[in-house]
């Protein structure tokens, strides 16, 4: 990362003014996700999450972006 002049910054966790997008998405996940689908494990539950993942940002409307996915809305399609 040195080689690139990439540095890792931290925020202060649960901070919504310096960290809000990655905590409600945090929030979104835990609550659409993680607890609202009873999986048998924590195997289960893990291999499952690129389809939810998958499922989040192509096909999940986003009302901060018009109904739009972050896909769309990345790419400038409707």
């Amino acid at each position: 990362m040195a080689r690139l002049s990439i540095r890792h910054i931290r925020t202060r966790p649960y901070t919504p003014k310096t960290n809000g997008k990655a905590e409600r998405f945090i929030q979104t996940m835990l609550r659409e996700w993680a607890y609202a689908i009873p999986f048998k494990s924590s195997l289960t539950r893990e291999t499952d999450l690129p389809r939810w993942l998958d499922w989040y940002n192509n096909k999940r409307p986003h009302m901060g972006i018009n109904g739009k996915t972050p896909n769309q809305a990345l790419n400038g399609t409707t």
